[in-house]
């Protein structure tokens, strides 16, 4: 939550205030949040000027506002942040956003190396930007399309970060080498020391000064600056150690009288290897850590570059940020189409795998809506652009991917007030390992205390504890979209773990939600030429069955006669002339009021009746000719995908306006365990409501009268081929529409946040366990101490672990169950 600092004043825009009891009635609301001083509102300006103090939080005043009945126009900004390198450095960029008037909170990700900030409208965004820079870090605004330039900077860094790493390594290696040999072989060091010890000192200093301020000056212009203002960081940390490292065998080289007798002893070896080994660790961490954004990568990979347009009566080749809305674009065979529209002339037919997960290409004629980034493949066609750069669907695909990345789970709230006091807490454990060295230790006491007080904070690792979560939530949601799952809400992520029952709805989501013939039974006739009778009449119907018995009709080729004498009677059915024979199509109820008896096809309808399905009948020139059924069928992936979540020990409840008998067939057939029907879309919400009481509920739903319990259920689903509205309203959507998504979600979930435990487990037990060892608590025991070299490769390795152990999740793979 956001906090403002005390007696701060801010300004808000209300908005539906229209007279003075209005403004009376703004004021009280915001009078009552805890710590507000004072609130002025400006009926004319449509404003309130608040005075906060603590506990106060903007967000508690646009709570108070909009419970008052008003509302306060707000945005939400995501940008880039660059130079940050552990989680001291998210709190402190977190805080100096949080410090700008109009912010209502930020929230940002050491992974994605962004920042989201959701602000009130009409902060200037200069002054976000600055406050980014007055922290020691850099601002950078972001293009939802071109990522390009960012990436080419990342490689540059990667690139000076591995040409730094190897100066050092180039530097330190004959430093180490020399220093353990002397140590280790007697007759290396006889040689070594033969020309005098302090000659031998000045080549180690030179050579661990060339390594402490050639690749190792990032650290301190990073550190210095975080020191110097009381927010230390994790450079902070490392320019301490290494520098009391380094400093002090240089006063032992030159100033030896300075120092207690029997305590000159250099560690250049020291200083060098933790700052070699640490750019090792942040080379690895760096090159691991592009990897967890392939996912992104790998979705704006499949943006053409540029688009063929029609221009001045000529075909012109233009770069993509060039089309406009209305542009007729012309697609050639192999063609990676650059961006949404509507097929005016010609066809073919267009991989879409990369949105629906089919092998098959699907045929596209004019009217046909295409989508960019799918691939043209055998014909030739024009279409007209309908949605360009950010208002695409692989846009919105790509932005949607990044914002959950970007998504602050609620299990990281416990992460971030640790790391807040994190570093403060390790130089004071370092201080007091030195003083108590000092006082307590063995002769000599002092280099004891030095050394042991270096190995305490270079050890220390809030690295690890920073990208613990981030981390394994960008592998997680790459790899989720991927599969064909988004995750527009990253709370989601951490909710579905949690899910007892999932709740769907039927008509779109189990079904394919338009009706088909499904079974057609005829005595006396040809089944084709008694279907092309049928549908002749029912062609001039409009209800939704006769669509269905004209479609089946059509696929099948046949020719449809024309009707004459046509006639409608509500209730039971239509009939007309068609080719010179009298045809009836309706209930069993009509059948009987035309004096037709339909027991001889007794046994059909009670076999469809079973299946919910309800039968009609036909009649050819006075005689009982066919019985007819038609249903909305399952789609095919509806059965695996129940079977998968039963097997994870899920409920399965399905939600439906449908009569109870339909409902109650089609749950038999799929397994469901609870039925809901004959319910509209207010019951719905009382449906997902009771369901609630058993445990978290996921809903998943298509359609508009589906947002509502989309909203009210725990995580809300929505099948990506539905409407915008249920789409808005969920915060997992399923692009392809296929229900195993759903199953994969919830296994992806647990796997994500098994993830994040295993890694906050390994932050943590590195921490607690190794900061005491490095600090000589079993040093009385058996004598054990931790040399800062080795803690500076151990401090390298945690972070390290915690990316790689969240790039597992990349090879995540849904299990596979039969129905």
């Amino acid at each position: 939550m956001n906090q403002i600092a005390p007696a701060r004043l801010q300004s808000f825009p209300v908005e539906g205030m229209t007279c003075a009891s209005c403004v009376r009635r703004v004021e009280t609301a915001i009078a009552a949040v805890p710590g507000i001083e004072s609130a002025s509102v400006n009926l004319a300006t449509e404003r309130v000027d608040v005075r906060l103090a603590e506990p106060a939080t903007a967000e508690a005043v646009i709570a108070a506002i909009k419970g008052a009945g008003y509302d306060v126009a707000s945005q939400t900004i995501d940008l880039g942040i660059e130079g940050m390198t552990c989680a001291s450095c998210v709190r402190r960029v977190e805080k100096a956003i949080d410090a700008v008037p109009g912010v209502v909170s930020a929230a940002v990700n050491l992974a994605t190396e962004r920042a989201t900030v959701k602000l009130v409208a009409g902060t200037p965004f200069s002054s976000i930007e600055t406050a980014i820079r007055q922290a020691g870090y850099e601002p950078r605004r972001l293009d939802a399309l071109d990522t390009n330039a960012h990436q080419a900077a990342k490689d540059a860094d990667y690139a000076k970060l591995r040409r730094d790493f190897l100066i050092a390594a180039v530097f330190t290696l004959p430093l180490f080498v020399m220093e353990m040999g002397a140590h280790l072989i007697p007759a290396v060091g006889h040689w070594l020391h033969g020309s005098g010890r302090f000659k031998l000192y000045v080549v180690y200093f030179l050579l661990a000064s060339i390594v402490q301020f050639g690749p190792g000056l990032r650290f301190y212009q990073k550190g210095v600056p975080n020191l110097l203002k009381l927010t230390p960081d994790m450079n902070s940390l490392v320019v301490l150690g290494s520098t009391a490292a380094w400093g002090y065998s240089a006063v032992a080289t030159f100033w030896p009288a300075l120092l207690p007798a029997g305590t000159a002893n250099v560690y250049y070896e020291a200083s060098a290897v933790i700052v070699t080994l640490i750019l090792l660790g942040r080379l690895l961490e760096a090159r691991a850590k592009g990897r967890t954004s392939a996912a992104v990568a790998k979705l704006v990979g499949l943006q053409a570059k540029s688009a063929r347009v029609a221009r001045d009566g000529a075909i012109l080749d233009v770069p993509l940020d060039q089309v406009v809305v209305g542009d007729i674009v012309q697609v050639r065979p192999g063609d990676r189409l650059p961006v949404d529209g509507i097929v005016v002339a010609g066809s073919s037919f267009v991989d879409e795998a990369m949105i629906t997960g089919e092998p098959v290409p699907v045929a596209k004629a004019e009217g046909a809506n295409v989508t960019g980034g799918t691939i043209n493949k055998t014909g030739s066609f024009t279409y007209r652009a309908t949605k360009v750069g950010a208002d695409t669907l692989l846009a919105q695909i790509i932005r949607m991917v990044e914002q959950a990345q970007g998504a602050k789970l609620p299990i990281q709230a416990l992460v971030d007030r640790i790391t807040a006091w994190f570093v403060p807490a390790v130089m004071a454990v370092a201080a007091l390992t030195f003083f108590v060295w000092l006082v307590c230790g063995p002769e000599p006491a002092f280099t004891f205390g030095l050394v042991n007080a270096v190995a305490v904070l270079i050890i220390a690792c809030p690295c690890a504890m920073g990208l613990a979560t981030p981390t394994s939530i960008m592998v997680g949601t790459g790899r989720a979209a991927e599969l064909g799952v988004l995750f527009r809400k990253g709370e989601a992520l951490q909710s579905l773990r949690d899910v007892a029952v999932v709740a769907l709805d039927k008509t779109g989501t189990l079904t394919e939600g338009r009706p088909e013939l499904t079974d057609f039974e005829v005595h006396g006739l040809a089944p084709d030429a008694a279907l092309a009778l049928i549908a002749a009449v029912e062609s001039l119907s409009e209800h939704p069955i006769a669509a269905a018995i004209v479609s089946a009709a059509k696929a099948k080729g046949l020719a449809i006669p024309a009707v004459g004498g046509f006639e409608a009677v509500p209730g039971f059915g239509a009939h007309g002339l068609v080719a010179g024979r009298a045809v009836a199509v309706g209930a069993d109820r009509y059948m009987v009021k035309l004096g037709l008896d339909v027991s001889s096809f007794a046994a059909s309808a009670e076999r469809l009746g079973e299946q919910g399905k309800t039968p009609l009948y036909a009649a050819i020139d006075s005689k009982l000719a066919a019985i007819i059924a038609v249903a909305d069928p399952l789609k095919p992936a509806t059965p695996p995908a129940l079977a998968a979540l039963h097997a994870m020990g899920l409920k399965v409840a399905m939600i439906t306006g449908d009569n109870r008998r339909t409902a109650e067939a089609i749950a038999k057939t799929l397994g469901i365990d609870e039925v809901i029907a004959e319910v509209l879309p207010n019951g719905k919400v009382e449906a997902v409501a009771r369901l609630k009481r058993r445990g978290r509920v996921a809903f998943v739903g298509d359609g508009i009268n589906d947002a509502p319990a989309l909203a009210a259920a725990d995580v809300g689903i929505a099948i990506g081929t539905g409407t915008d509205i249920a789409i808005e309203s969920a915060g997992v959507v399923l692009m392809s529409g296929d229900l195993r998504g759903v199953p994969t979600a919830i296994g992806l979930s647990q796997a994500v946040i098994r993830n994040i435990k295993e890694n906050l487990f390994w932050a943590f037990a590195y921490n607690v366990l190794l900061i005491p060892v490095a600090a000589g608590v079993l040093y009385p025991v058996n004598g054990t101490l931790l040399s800062p070299m080795i803690g500076a490769g151990a401090m390298a390795l945690s972070s390290v672990f915690v990316v790689s152990n969240a790039l597992r999740l990349r090879s995540y793979r849904p299990k596979q169950v039969s129905p």
